[in-house]
């Protein structure tokens, strides 16, 4: 139980810690416009999937790519501002979520 307490902390520590690295450290102005939605790390704390969404839907597989090599970049920035014997490795991937639930609303506004 105070493992999984302890990884549920290092994620929203971790969503909020690279939210803040993409709007102060990085210069790509597309990547200043991204919203991480979530993180998930696993249970050896040896990756992460970052999850993040944009408003500019046509940008994302661009985006995507960037942020995947910003990933080494950020995550020194997170072993530098997070006390942590070992950094996970961060996997950036488009969370789909709100698409779904646009879609899942548009199904049930069609069917009143």
């Amino acid at each position: 139980m105070a493992t999984n307490l302890r990884i549920a902390r290092l994620n929203h520590t971790y969503m909020e810690e690279i939210s803040m690295i993409l709007m102060e450290e990085v210069d790509d102005e597309d990547l200043k416009k991204v919203t991480i939605t979530g993180v998930d790390v696993t249970n050896d704390l040896s990756y992460a999937k970052v999850y993040f969404t944009v408003l500019e839907k046509e940008k994302k597989p661009e985006i995507l790519t960037s942020l995947n090599n910003a990933a080494a970049f950020i995550r020194g920035c997170l072993s530098q501002r997070i006390e942590i014997r070992h950094t996970p490795e961060l996997k950036f991937l488009y969370d789909e979520s709100s698409e779904y639930g646009e879609k899942i609303d548009k199904i049930i506004d069609n069917l009143k």
